[in-house]
């Protein structure tokens, strides 16, 4: 029997506690946590590919699970670093699709990893306005996984700060054919026109819609990948690669791919801007 979602923070009334408000909100500080970068040079989206777990654990001589053990603590401290800077959204790629394709112990523990993780985080978040979204397919997913990210949906939702959006049993190949199968289901309907269809209309059939591309796409373990990982949303992202395994990427590591990303130039498919004229 699947274990039953962990009750949320209750108020005064026995009510579920919803996000702090007004003047508990946690205020942001970027310009104390990374005062050598403008504000207005912070990536307001970053993606993060989380990868090199289980060769972590291998090149220290223990098993892969124990890799995926300490890469969630890594997870929290990043988490807690981005709302700290402000950043309006993380997206974490956590468990691909092609994942399954993994050794069933593997598989069993990430999905205990995972009960686990919302179990302890969720009032976390909640203290911390942070907002959590799952985007990914459902079918699949043990049932006692679906009832904590409900929960953690559920308990988050009035969240007003950054957004969360753990890429759990995600594709980005899935992802764009659920959102054109959708749209195809309109055309046979008779309630769209092919004609009518524009990228705009993808985007909103996307699993997390009315989120802001992300700006900066970091992936860890040095690979020189994507990886089926939002290929429709990062047509103009700033990649940064790390070295570093993830359970190694710590948040001087995260500060050094936002240096990185404060440098770059975007030009969106534009010539720069000429120099100002003095």
């Amino acid at each position: 029997m699947s274990p039953s979602p962990q009750p949320l923070p209750q108020s005064d009334d026995g009510h579920s506690a919803p996000c702090p408000t007004g003047r508990s909100l946690p205020i942001p500080t970027p310009e104390l946590n990374l005062p050598d970068v403008p504000i207005e040079r912070i990536p307001q989206h970053i993606a993060i590919i989380m990868d090199g777990n289980g060769r972590w654990a291998v090149e220290r001589d223990r098993p892969r699970i124990f890799g995926h053990e300490q890469g969630a603590k890594s997870v929290r401290a990043i988490v807690t670093e981005c709302a700290q800077l402000g950043i309006e959204a993380l997206t974490l790629y956590s468990f691909s699709l092609e994942n399954w394709k993994r050794p069933a112990d593997e598989i069993n523990f990430l999905m205990s990893l995972y009960v686990k993780y919302l179990l302890l985080e969720r009032t976390e978040m909640i203290e911390n306005n942070i907002q959590f979204i799952q985007a990914g397919r459902r079918d699949g997913l043990p049932a006692a996984v679906l009832a904590e990210l409900d929960a953690t949906v559920e308990a988050t939702k009035a969240c007003t700060g950054m957004k969360l959006i753990l890429a759990l049993n995600y594709g980005s190949r899935a992802e764009i054919t659920d959102a054109i199968r959708t749209l195809a289901e309109d055309v046979q309907a008779g309630k769209l026109e092919p004609s009518a269809i524009t990228e705009a209309m993808v985007s909103q059939r996307l699993y997390v819609p009315n989120i802001p591309d992300p700006d900066l796409l970091i992936r860890t373990a040095g690979q020189m990948r994507i990886s089926n990982f939002l290929l429709w949303q990062i047509s103009y992202t700033e990649l940064y690669v790390s070295d570093q395994y993830w359970p190694d990427f710590d948040v001087p590591e995260l500060h050094q791919a936002i240096r990185d990303f404060s440098q770059r130039d975007r030009r969106f498919g534009s010539l720069a801007e000429p120099p100002a004229q003095g």
